[in-house]
Formats: C-alpha cells, sequence, structure tokens
C-alpha cells in the first residue's frame, strides 16, 4: 500500500498547516486521473470541492492532520509542515509500505519508509489526492473562522497575506490564529 502525503497553507498568516495522507486504490489511478485529479493549486474551488468528495469515497483510507498556530510559531512552518503529514499518517487505518512525500524533506521519526518528491502533487496521483483533500479542509475551516473574524477577508483569501487581510493586521492587529512568527503579522 502507498500513501501519499501533502500540506496545505503554508504560506498563510492565518490558521493551522494542514496535511492529508491518502491511501488509493492502485487500480483507480488512472480513473483518479481521468477524473481531473492533480495539483490542488491547478483546479478551482469547485473542481477540488467535487473532486475531494470523490476521493475520500474511493481512497483505502485518507486522514487529516493538523499543525497549530502555535506550533508553526513554536517549531517554525517547515517543521509545523512535517508534523502535519506525520499525524496524518499516523491516523491511517492501513499501515502503509510506503509514503511518497511532497517536496524535498523527510518526515522525522516515521517508522514507515518514506520517498521524498519535488513537485509531487503534479507527479503523483497520490500526493495530487492528498493535496485536494488537504485544501478543502483547510479551505472549509478558514471559511467557519471567516465569520467571527470578518476583518480579515478570510473567506476570500483563507488566511493568506492580500492587501485586504494586511490592511485587517494594520487596522484590527492579529487574532488568536494569527501567526506571529510570520513577518506581516508582527507589526
Amino acid at each position: 500500500m502507498i500513501a501519499g502525503v501533502d500540506e496545505v497553507g503554508r504560506g498563510a498568516l492565518f490558521g493551522p498547516v494542514v496535511a492529508a495522507a491518502c491511501i488509493l486504490p492502485i487500480e483507480l489511478l488512472d480513473e483518479l486521473a481521468n477524473w481531473g485529479v492533480r495539483d490542488s493549486k491547478q483546479l478551482t474551488a469547485a473542481n477540488r470541492s467535487r473532486l475531494a468528495v470523490k476521493i475520500r469515497a474511493v481512497a483505502i483510507d485518507c486522514q487529516i492532520g493538523v499543525a497549530s498556530v502555535q506550533e508553526i510559531d513554536r517549531l517554525n512552518i517547515l517543521q509545523a509542515s512535517l508534523l502535519a503529514m506525520k499525524r496524518a499518517i499516523l491516523k491511517l487505518k492501513v499501515t502503509p509500505d510506503l509514503c511518497l512525500v511532497d517536496g524535498n524533506q523527510r518526515i522525522p521519526n516515521l517508522a514507515i519508509e518514506q520517498e521524498t518528491m519535488v513537485k509531487g502533487d503534479s507527479r503523483s496521483i497520490q500526493i495530487a489526492a492528498a493535496s485536494i483533500v488537504a485544501k478543502v479542509w483547510r479551505d472549509e475551516l478558514i471559511v467557519r473562522l471567516a465569520v467571527k473574524y470578518p476583518e480579515y477577508d478570510l473567506t476570500n483569501n483563507k488566511g493568506y497575506g492580500t492587501a485586504k487581510h494586511k490592511m485587517g493586521l494594520e487596522r484590527y492587529g492579529v487574532s488568536v490564529f494569527h501567526r506571529m512568527s510570520f513577518s506581516p503579522c508582527q507589526k
């Protein structure tokens, strides 16, 4: 069994970093590609949502791991991303034989064989599926939090540092969900 692992929200100013680990049936990989499963950044929000439902329906297992804003600020964004990935993998009910990890960093202290893959979300259906599931999950979380924090335009920017978000930071200061280790949040 092969798990694809990817994280989203690394560059955001607001909210956690989220990872997904997905184990897909090998015999469905071509079909998933035909459905349009590819790097989540290349898809519209509507297509990501549609595909996330389909991926979860056919996956052998698919789990989410999260690293909080506090963990990001304490560890740094890279280590927090790897922690979120590790948490997603460890939640899998089926232990994979191999984890395909997006990027060039191995997940520390993981007793499962790993293969890192730069631009893995464009090269592996398993990683692309994980990127879609993680992105949809994180975006839905940020939209729910946006109700409580309308001043940052989170519904539109999903926590990333747009002009409106930065204007909200200047005018209202930071919230408990902002990453204090990121320079725009330190002003």
